[in-house]
């Protein structure tokens, strides 16, 4: 590329590809999981991130491995990019004994304790208080240099736990990074509905945080903000809060066909697809071509349908044998 002509985007190249890796990645894998819902394959719910990549894989995407990490349900990209693999995504859907959950739990709370990517508490908000305690607790035995980062979305940002436990890490002043996404519906609760402040950012002044808002809908500020806010917890700068506005592209589960959702929203900037996007910037930024997207696609889908494929032969947990312990052994110097 001629330089004259470069784009201010091509010096971060190498994170933005492999931002839209995760992105990618994370899509096509929902499509198959909602896929294998609609076979009756796959009991429970499917929750998909459609429309949160952007935000998910940038969180993921800069944490490093030591990082304490609480995704929650739309957090496909974020867990992928922190070092969770596709089997142990399918695995738990598919309730394989295989799975990091060993096929007992729901199929939205997995986790790796090794690798410090803590199962998601479905109570709205928990997981704040449990990553700033962890971190606590690691300083306490005079290790530093770690952060922890968890995700929650506008609804949850109303739970008393989230009060509680955005407080206690500022006053902690811990090394956490709190990802709220606005996906503009709690469910199918608008936000008009849910607070009156004039933006939630505004919560981070109210607890001594320090506030940052962005586009969800474009990745490339998603990596560059976030990124920012990883490396100012990193370097004690206290608690990091991140805002992003986009839309929930999907309804909040497979079953939910999301009539309710606001035609305006889905006509503005907020509804864009942050995939489309992050395509589109990367062809015109001369950084990833049309071509290459597709043979990274085509990829990613043999994977996964390789994966699947391999899963699905897997069995069942025998609950005759089973081993009824909440972990069979997790290194000592893990936590």
């Amino acid at each position: 590329m001629n330089a004259a002509l470069e784009s201010p985007l091509t010096g971060r190249a190498a994170e933005l590809k492999q931002v839209f890796r995760w992105m990618l990645t994370a899509r096509l894998l929902e499509d198959k999981l909602a896929g294998l819902y609609r076979a009756g394959k796959i009991y429970g719910g499917v929750y998909r991130s459609k429309g949160q990549e952007a935000v998910s894989a940038a969180i993921g995407h800069h944490l490093k491995p030591g990082d304490v990490f609480a995704p929650l349900i739309r957090d496909t990209a974020g867990r992928l990019a922190f070092g969770e693999s596709m089997y142990d995504v399918l695995r738990t859907y598919l309730g394989s004994v295989k799975g990091p959950m060993r096929g007992r739990d729901g199929n939205v709370h997995r986790g790796d304790l090794g690798r410090r990517l803590l199962p998601m508490i479905s109570h709205l908000g928990a997981m704040l208080a449990v990553v700033t305690g962890t971190l606590v607790a690691r300083r306490m035995k005079g290790e530093t240099g770690m952060v922890g980062a968890t995700c929650i979305g506008d609804g949850g940002t109303s739970t008393g736990a989230f009060h509680e436990g955005l407080n206690l890490a500022a006053v902690e002043k811990a090394p956490v990074v709190v990802l709220v996404v606005n996906n503009q519906y709690a469910y199918s609760t608008p936000t008009s509905r849910q607070f009156a402040c004039r933006d939630l950012i505004d919560r981070a002044e109210g607890y001594g945080v320090a506030g940052h808002s962005l586009d969800g809908t474009d990745f490339a500020a998603s990596e560059a903000v976030i990124g920012e806010a990883v490396r100012r917890a990193r370097n004690g700068e206290g608690p990091q809060m991140v805002v992003a506005s986009l839309l929930r592209l999907t309804g909040h589960a497979e079953h939910d066909d999301a009539t309710y959702v606001d035609d305006a929203l889905r006509a503005a900037h907020c509804g864009r697809d942050c995939l489309d996007a992050a395509s589109q910037m990367l062809i015109t930024s001369g950084i990833l071509a049309s071509d290459q997207q597709d043979r990274l696609k085509a990829e990613i889908a043999s994977q996964i349908e390789r994966a699947a494929s391999e899963v699905l032969r897997e069995p069942a947990p025998d609950a005759a044998t089973e081993l009824w312990t909440s972990f069979h052994s997790v290194p000592s110097d893990t936590w």
